[in-house]
């Protein structure tokens, strides 16, 4: 591998860099490293580009940093540009590099954050600091956010922020985020991805009782038997195909690059041709249930009398009742179903001004590419703004090599970034936010 030397990187891959040498990481029910350092940093950077700041801090350690830049039409609706400063956790030993080293090998930045979303926090500096050192102004007001906790479903976070200082968000109509505006390859051509909408969240307990006894003894109604048996029912669940408008229209879309029928093409064969994109769309052809976490027990030779599982569900939007009642039938009545934490699904159109304008914007940096909308399977922020009529959309712009699996870096091992990745992510987003 070849190591860059620090003083050739650009700005944004310095700030993602500096970044990721801050262990945010977040490892949910409340527990996490916290984001104050972090968002001192960003303070300090907002601050030095002659902004004025505003930390808020939902819980000890637990901060936000926001800031508003004042555009040249101030009649227009404002626009939210935010990004998170929690990560989720990384063992040190399943790495090749240092997960918060902030480490730059081989064209790549490395490290927790890299994707998920350090990178598009970087962007957002590095492009309005552009804007104002160059003595501009962004078309329109903007917020720039960098919230805590939103691997933890933003409890902390957006959610702090909506519920208990909706003043910060004045006058804002949309927002732009993570998970969208990244490239891939549809039968060797390129297309961006879109995102329009985010399926619902619903994260639940399942909880087994049963006989508590002797390791060795005959014990019918063994309460980790019954729960291996419901996690392995919703882990082998395979939920039926169901098409939203964005999913319908992705697949219409690429059903055209192909010049395939998609009335005699399965919505999983054309998902499987948007390349390693795949990874993300095939989640939002149906709901998803997947175990994540195991509790039983607490020695070899004692059969406990409860067992606990933890599972994520993603399901369509407003499908929420009728998704855990199924649930609750594939499991059985005997599971009991504590439901730990939920959150809404959105989906918004694939047009107006501010789509218009993405499209047009990436069109100038990459030309010929076509854009094309999607569901995320999973969830971002802009759930917690949508409850302020802040309409939001996922645009992170990254143009990434066609061998790379983007969705596999999200939460995986040795996640990273190219450097010229961010380049063209703070070149097309600083051209967005001074023109929309």
């Amino acid at each position: 591998m070849t190591q860059l030397d620090d003083d050739s990187l650009d700005e944004t891959a310095r700030i993602a860099r500096d970044l990721i040498r801050f262990d945010t990481t977040n490892f949910g029910d409340g527990r996490s490293n916290g984001e104050t350092d972090a968002a001192e940093y960003v303070e300090a950077h907002l601050s030095g580009l002659g902004l004025s700041p505003q930390m808020f801090e939902s819980e000890p350690g637990r901060h936000s940093v926001l800031a508003r830049v004042e555009g040249r039409d101030r009649s227009k609706p404002g626009l939210v540009v935010h990004g998170h400063l929690d990560v989720v956790p990384a063992d040190p030993a399943n790495w090749t590099v240092d997960p918060f080293g902030g480490v730059v090998r081989d064209g790549m930045l490395w490290g927790r954050g890299a994707v998920d979303m350090k990178n598009m926090d970087a962007m957002m500096l590095t492009s309005v600091g552009d804007i104002l050192r160059s003595g501009e102004q962004p078309e329109r007001d903007l917020v720039v956010a960098f919230l805590a906790d939103e691997e933890a479903g933003g409890v902390l976070g957006s959610h702090f922020l909506v519920k208990n200082h909706p003043e910060v968000f004045e006058g804002m109509g949309e927002a732009i985020s993570e998970v969208g505006g990244y490239s891939t390859f549809i039968e060797g051509k390129r297309a961006y991805l879109l995102q329009t909408g985010e399926k619902a969240l619903i994260w639940i307990k399942l909880i087994a009782r049963g006989t508590a006894g002797h390791g060795s003894q005959m014990i019918r109604d063994n309460a980790v038997t019954r729960l291996a048996e419901a996690v392995a029912v919703l882990g082998r669940q395979e939920w039926p195909v169901e098409l939203t408008g964005t999913t319908t229209e992705l697949l219409r879309e690429v059903a055209r690059i192909l010049d395939v029928d998609p009335e005699t093409t399965s919505p999983d064969e054309l998902v499987l041709k948007t390349g390693t994109a795949s990874g993300f769309i095939r989640g939002s052809l149906r709901v998803t249930t997947n175990p994540t976490k195991l509790d039983a027990g607490y020695k070899h030779n004692v059969v406990p009398d409860t067992a606990e599982a933890l599972i994520d569900i993603r399901c369509m939007p407003g499908q929420e009742a009728d998704v855990l009642a199924e649930v609750q039938s594939l499991v059985g009545d005997d599971i009991e179903i504590v439901t730990m934490h939920t959150d809404i699904g959105l989906e918004t159109e694939f047009g107006g001004p501010l789509v218009e304008s993405i499209v047009s914007t990436l069109g100038r940096h990459d030309p010929g590419a076509p854009v094309l909308p999607y569901l995320l399977s999973g969830g971002t922020d802009n759930k917690a703004l949508s409850l302020l009529g802040i309409k939001g959309y996922g645009f992170a712009p990254l143009r990434l090599p066609e061998e790379m699996d983007f969705p596999a870096m999200f939460h995986g091992v040795d996640e990273r970034v190219p450097l010229s990745a961010l380049t063209f992510g703070s070149r097309v987003l600083r051209d967005l936010l001074a023109t929309y």
